[in-house]
Parts: C-alpha cells; structure tokens; sequence
C-alpha cells in the first residue's frame, strides 16, 4: 500500500510550518512534504492499493469501540478513531486511575483489518494512547494520521505522515476505494492554561452522497463558533462525568443544545465513562444524567432528532439519504 499525504487548507490566515511538525515547510506558500530532500506537494491524503471493488458501501458505518475509540467507515473510507485496543487506560499512573474495557475484551488491533486513516483528536492518553499506538505504527508504517498538533511529542516518532491541523483548517483524504472526504479541526477542550491551543472537534464531509458527520468526545465546543455550522450526524456524549468541582466530559442539556447548533438529524451517543476502572480517582468520579433524561430533554427542546445508540462492536448504520447537507464555510 502507498500513501501520499497532502493537506488542503481552508483558512488564507496561516499558521507556521512548524505547526505541520519538522516534515513539513512552504515553498511558494504551500505547504508541502519534505521527503529525502525532495519536495512533495500536500493537499490530498490518498492510499491507493487495487481498486477497491465495485460494490457501492454504505454511506455511514459506526462501530463503537468502547471509551473514546471508534472505527469509522465513511463512504467506505475506514478511520480509525483514538483507538485504545492494547492494555488498560492509566495515563501512565495505574495508582491514579487504571480502566479497561466491559464488552470487547478481547479485540485486536488486527480486528480493525485496512485502514485509510487514523484521527486523532486529543493528546492525553485516553485519546492519544501510546500502548496502542506503537504496535499500530508496525502493523501500518504507512498510515495516514490526522492529528492535533498537541499530539506531535507522541506522534512524530511513531508515524511518518501525520497531518497536524489546528481548529479552522482541513484536509482531504482520498480512501482506497476512490472516495474522498473532507476533515475539519474545530475547538474542543482546553487542557492547560487559557492561552494552550485546543484540543480537536472534527467535522468530516462526505461528498458522494453529501453528507456531514460532527464529533467531540467530551462534548465541550465553543458555541460562537459552531454557529451557522450544520452536522447531519453527531457523535457525542450525553452522560456527564465530574469530579468535584470540576466536568471532565460534559452531555445532557449541552448535547441537545449541540444538536440544536447544528440542526443535527441524527445523534450518536457514545458513554465514554462506562469502562471498569479502579484507582483514587474512579473513587470521586460520578455521573449526572442517562440516556433516557437526555432522550427527555431532546423531546423537551422539540427538535427532530433520532438518536441511534450503538452496541460496542456491532456496526451501525446510518440512514443517510443523498442531498441530506454539505459543509457550511466557516
């Protein structure tokens, strides 16, 4: 399998090269790949290997892995999505917080079978986990990451062609079976001080049939910017965790106040704190919400949205229809 990375930017303002990690540097302000001394020009990320068969996939197929890991089909374009599929989650510090998985106990990173692209949205462990991503970096020496630039200190020694983009800038990615889709960084979770640069919120746009897919795993976004935006399809929390005095992942009245930003016409909730963990701070970690008080208040709110809710590791399909939406411009 070849890949050839290429990153199309949306936004004239741009940011330094740096930010597209020691590869990468503009010639003719372009940015552009740095390979073995040559140039290469960036704009799409395409993996080629066959023709990838004439049997049209479905628009949109989740697979919900647990956490915050997900594998994503898209116009049969496969994206793997902040897996956690090797060891338990512990940051490092099982003493602190030490969780595993309740049903796919026994997935493999051979499970997820091809891949297009992994996506990366934060730079913690819970998202950007180095137990599971060293061995992917052997299994797929060549795979397309799309990635916070938070996450360069992990990523850059693992993972040849990473795509670094800050919220506000794009890419596109070319699968194997043809299909491109667009990825767009938006604003999530600030983990630092306030001048620390986001964390990522995707928006991913697919073009044959239309369609827009919204995700922030920790449903934390920045309203003003999410205005006059539109998702037809949004993956979201909907149960809050907290500690005291402070929410890790937020949901409920912020999740349908997401949808209504978006004029969302199908919600996918993902419970990314339902994991058996163990530690000091699984013992001050608690819930505020369900699904049903969510489904309660999405009825409240009066919006026509259906809530698909996924079974971790079973595929689920999205009912897209064509002409359903496109990416608004920011």
């Amino acid at each position: 399998m070849a890949l050839l990375c290429h990153c199309s930017r949306t936004h004239s303002a741009p940011t330094t090269a740096l930010a597209f990690g020691p590869r990468y540097a503009q010639k003719n302000n372009t940015f552009v790949l740095r390979d073995r001394g040559r140039w290469r020009r960036r704009g799409v990320c395409a993996a080629s290997s066959g023709d990838g068969g004439t049997r049209r996939p479905p628009p949109l197929r989740l697979t919900y892995l647990e956490g915050n890991s997900w594998l994503w089909e898209v116009s049969g374009t496969r994206v793997a999505v902040d897996p956690i599929l090797v060891g338990n989650l512990d940051f490092g510090i099982p003493w602190l917080y030490d969780a595993a998985k309740k049903t796919l106990k026994n997935f493999r990173l051979e499970d997820l079978q091809e891949l297009d692209c992994l996506l990366i949205t934060q730079s913690l462990d819970d998202h950007c986990h180095m137990k599971t991503l060293k061995p992917l970096s052997k299994i797929y020496p060549d795979l397309c990451v799309v990635s916070t630039p938070n996450a360069e200190p992990i990523l850059k020694d693992l993972f040849d062609e990473v795509i670094y983009i800050e919220p506000g800038q794009s890419t596109r990615l070319r699968g194997k079976n043809g299909s491109e889709i667009d990825i767009r960084a938006s604003a999530g979770p600030i983990l630092g001080p306030p001048w620390q640069r986001p964390e990522n919120g995707y928006f991913i746009e697919a073009h044959d049939p239309k369609f827009i897919l919204y995700y922030e795993p920790h449903c934390v976004y920045n309203k003003s910017l999410l205005e006059g935006q539109h998702a037809d399809v949004i993956i979201t929390p909907v149960v809050k965790q907290l500690l005291p005095a402070f929410t890790l992942v937020s949901g409920q009245e912020d999740a349908v106040e997401l949808a209504r930003l978006l004029n969302a016409r199908f919600i996918v909730p993902m419970n990314n704190g339902d994991l058996e963990s163990k530690g000091i701070l699984s013992s001050i970690l608690y819930t505020d919400g369900t699904m049903e008080s969510f489904k309660a208040l999405l009825s409240k709110a009066s919006l026509d949205v259906q809530v698909l809710e996924p079974t971790p590791g079973l595929p689920l399909e999205v009912p897209i229809r064509s002409g359903q939406g496109s990416l608004a411009s920011i």
